[in-house]
């Protein structure tokens, strides 16, 4: 299973995105697609279509992971541990709940999850392409 980062749930409903072909052969390949409630919170902050926020939900399969006590713990750690910074709190929260459930987590905005990594997280950088 792989959690989409934010920025990979806006590329699903950017007309022309070079990355939906990266999740397209995942979903190909037989990858199962989830996104935790914090990045699926900010993805509906829009601007999207309902028709648009339905559509991703049938990529990702319905799979909205709730964000747990556990995963509130693990995020605080989290927090601490890369120098509380401020506007890294959501973050620490996504990758939390990845680790927590030990996914990958996929995103293009690698440099503010691999500060999680040696803390256990699994990151799955997606490269940034020209649309």
């Amino acid at each position: 299973m792989i959690h989409l980062d934010t920025n990979l749930l806006i590329d699903l409903v950017t007309v022309g995105s070079p990355h939906i072909t990266i999740i397209k052969k995942w979903l190909l390949s037989g990858e199962e697609l989830a996104v935790c409630s914090i990045a699926w919170s900010e993805f509906l902050n829009g601007p999207h279509t309902k028709q648009q926020k339905d559509a991703v939900h049938a990529v990702i399969g319905g799979r909205v992971i709730d964000f747990t006590e556990k995963d509130a713990e693990q995020a605080s750690r989290l927090f601490h541990y890369t120098g509380r910074k401020r506007g890294s709190h959501s973050d620490c929260m996504i990758a939390a709940c990845a680790m927590n459930r030990s996914v990958r987590i996929a995103t293009r905005n690698v440099a503010d999850f691999q500060k999680f990594v040696p803390h256990g997280l699994q990151l799955l950088a997606v490269e940034t392409l020209p649309s």
